[in-house]
């Protein structure tokens, strides 16, 4: 664990501080501008990759340039007005009617408010003109006619709030202060309004606002379904239009309690609908989130528009409008109805709340949960607990992917809970992060990890095989030049007749030579792992099981030094063809116990290993030639390499030790052994036991036999001597059957 936290602890530090800084981000503690900005991208970016949803409920009754072209310039007098309701509610039979539209000033357009004035002075005296302007006034008086088609209609006349005026009056508000029962609802309070003349308010089912509340971009996101004023609270109008609509006659505000608190904070709104109360949740200022079901206008997708002016000449199909919420409306460039909303800068105002009523139709409202503060925090705290531990550990490529399905997850389930769940939930603080501790651990990857290779590479790339090098870098911490002691592998690998073959060759091919023998050899040690430790001269001196450590470090060694003859056999025929000299190598392999580690002086140094068990490597190369075997090893590296079969040489005593040792030629993995190798090894494995027994003549007859099988092996023919001069000069009681080397 410690080791852990000394390789990984200043990353981890870094990763912890920075989401540190996203978790008071998530709480408002840091308010960051960009943040805030980055995720009101993302929920524009949520509502532009919906796909357009045809709403049939609620239809759009548009006075566009083909009703202006036909029925005249806007404003209408209020008897086209009274004839459009007429047609809808009449004839078409709609649900509800809602205007987009105010009459906050009498309509003087019929010219009968100027014959009434001279009726009442300068005609005065005229009782015929007084008569008939009387007969005339259900002709000529539009308010009157817009009224009377009002009366009694499921329609709701639309009004603005607005600061420092007071023009028309208000509707009945939804509700009043007194109705909170002493608790406080945070609202948009308005201190003025322009709304609809009595006649016609009075007249009206209902009325709403239709004020755009814009972000301060400009962008219509959300709108607020209650605003105050006085002592009233007043509806909007897409909230009135769907109250009259659902036949609801109230609405209460609806606040958090239990069974023994009332926590004073606005819930929902709730319409008396039948049989079941319908209830509408808001956020702190009365507010809903805009479902926008469309890319706004007639080609939109979102709701069906049909012109104002096919209505007033009933050239629509019944079917089209019958029992359907209509809003009326204004397309037309030049009379000002037209917002800024995320997908589209030139949006209806009216398909706005059309959005609302769908939404209220639906029980179906994207709002931000109260949770999501601690969403974001738990997000945070999960990404975060992924990057930080996974980054530190992973190659560039696994940390790309891991990045990147880290981003998608974060990004999907977003999205997810949008169009699914209609959850509002923040992104931006937790990408952020993710593309912190990326970009983070990317530079750290660069400017230490790429350090530490370079420094590994420095410190072995000389000794070691590339691969371990980089096993070395992924872990620095457990690597080092300092001194230790371990069981490892030594093999000493040197040129027989070495002085012959100089004498033979010419300075540059005996360079050649020797520099292409060095190489292959480097190149069989390194290929399975082992630590190059020097050239001495012709011979190579290598390791296995440090620095980096290997289980099977005497298999590594053995494995090497039979690919080792093979490529020696290999490099003959290349030597040949050039007229160089044969080359024979002798190789001694020893496992133990040694010491290794920086060695040197103040002037040199290197990474080697020292101690009793090299030494006997070393004498164990020199011995080879004596048996006319290329490879010698030990019994601790044969006991510790099972998997490859051996024959045994001899027990002998090298000069500098004391204690004998058995010796093995290493001949094939077991597995590739052929029988008849299978079988010769047995026999000489018995006559070896003879030999020992002193049953000379049985040894003799088997070794003759194998001799005769294989006469070019030095040790059948070594062995016929000894047995030669035993018999001639039998040994005394003290013999052990082992042979004393007093050289190197």
């Amino acid at each position: 664990m410690r080791k852990i936290f000394s390789r990984y602890g200043a990353r981890w530090g870094v990763g912890f501080l920075l989401t540190l800084l996203a978790a008071l981000q998530a709480f408002d503690y840091i308010n960051i501008d960009a943040i805030k900005r980055l995720d009101i991208f993302f929920y524009d970016l949520r509502i532009q990759l919906q796909t357009p949803k045809l709403d049939s409920r609620i239809v759009i009754v548009d006075i566009d340039e083909k009703s202006l072209t036909e029925v005249g310039r806007f404003p209408w007098g209020r008897n086209v007005i009274a004839d459009l309701i007429g047609k809808l509610t009449d004839h078409y039979q709609v649900k509800a009617v809602g205007f987009d539209i105010q009459f906050s000033e009498p309509d003087t357009s019929s010219g009968y408010t100027t014959l009434e004035s001279l009726a009442n002075t300068d005609l005065k005296e005229i009782p015929y003109f007084q008569a008939k302007l009387l007969s005339l006034k259900p002709r000529l008086d539009y308010d009157a006619q817009l009224a009377a088609a009002l009366k009694n209609k499921p329609v709701v006349l639309g009004y603005t709030f607005s600061e420092n005026q007071k023009k028309g009056i208000l509707p009945v508000p939804a509700f009043q202060v007194a109705d909170l029962d002493n608790r406080r609802l945070s609202t948009i309070n308005s201190s003025g309004y322009e709304a609809n003349i009595a006649e016609l308010q009075n007249a009206a089912r209902a009325g709403g606002f239709f004020n755009a509340d814009l972000d301060t971009d400009g962008t219509l996101r959300s709108s607020p379904l209650i605003i105050q004023y006085g002592n009233g609270y007043y509806e909007s109008l897409g909230l009135a239009t769907a109250r009259v609509a659902l036949g609801a006659t109230a609405i209460r505000p609806q606040f958090l309690t239990d069974t023994d608190r009332d926590y004073g904070v606005l819930d929902s709104l709730v319409l008396n609908t039948k049989p079941i109360e319908k209830h509408i949740p808001v956020d702190d200022l009365v507010k809903v989130q805009i479902d926008y079901r469309g890319t706004g206008g007639p080609a939109g997708g979102g709701y069906r528009y049909i012109s104002a002016t096919d209505v007033l000449h009933e050239r629509v199909a019944t079917g089209d409008l019958q029992q359907r919420i209509v809003l009326v409306g204004t397309t037309a460039p030049g009379l000002n109805d037209l917002r800024s909303a995320p997908m589209n800068n030139q949006y209806p105002g009216v398909e706005a709340h059309a959005n609302i009523i769908a939404s209220i139709l639906d029980d179906s409202f994207k709002h931000q949960p109260d949770y999501s503060a601690g969403f974001n925090f738990l997000q945070i705290l999960i990404v975060a607990a992924i990057l930080i531990m996974g980054l530190s550990k992973l190659k560039p490529v696994s940390s790309i992917l891991v990045t990147g399905l880290v981003t998608g997850s974060v990004i999907w389930f977003n999205f997810w809970a949008y169009q699914v769940q209609g959850l509002v939930l923040p992104v931006a603080t937790v990408l952020l992060l993710i593309l912190a501790l990326f970009m983070f651990n990317v530079a750290w990857g660069y400017w230490f990890e790429v350090r530490i290779n370079r420094a590994m590479t420095n410190l072995f790339g000389e000794y070691v095989a590339p691969e371990l090098v980089e096993v070395m870098a992924a872990d620095p911490q457990n690597y080092s030049m300092d001194g230790e002691k371990k069981v490892l592998t030594t093999l000493f690998a040197d040129v027989r007749s070495f002085t012959t073959i100089s004498e033979q060759l010419e300075t540059n091919d005996l360079r050649e030579f020797i520099n292409i023998y060095l190489t292959a050899m480097s190149e069989d040690i390194r290929g399975n792992k082992g630590t190059l430790d020097k050239y001495i001269g012709d011979c190579v001196m290598a390791f296995w099981g440090a620095p980096v450590a290997l289980p099977d470090h005497a298999a590594r060694a053995v494995s090497s030094a039979l690919q080792m003859q093979k490529t020696v056999q290999r490099l003959n025929l290349d030597f040949a063809a050039r007229g160089w000299p044969v080359l024979k190598i002798g190789i001694g392999i020893n496992s133990g116990e040694v010491s290794v580690g920086d060695m040197g002086s103040k002037i040199r140094r290197a990474y080697t290993v020292m101690g009793d068990p090299v030494n006997l490597a070393s004498r164990l190369e020199g011995i080879t030639k004596q048996y006319g075997v290329g490879v010698v090893v030990s019994e601790s590296t044969k006991l510790a390499a099972p998997e490859f079969a051996y024959r045994e040489l001899d027990r002998v005593r090298v000069k500098g030790k004391n204690e004998a040792v058995v010796i093995y030629q290493p001949v094939a993995l077991q597995a590739a052994l052929d029988a008849e190798t299978r079988a010769a090894l047995a026999r000489w494995e018995l006559a070896l036991t003879l030999y020992r027994s002193r049953e000379w003549e049985q040894a003799n007859s088997i070794i003759e036999e194998l001799h005769h099988l294989y006469p070019d092996q030095l040790l059948y023919a070594m062995y016929l001597e000894n047995i030669a001069v035993l018999r001639t000069l039998p040994p005394d009681d003290t013999w052990q059957a082992l042979t004393n080397f007093e050289t190197k």
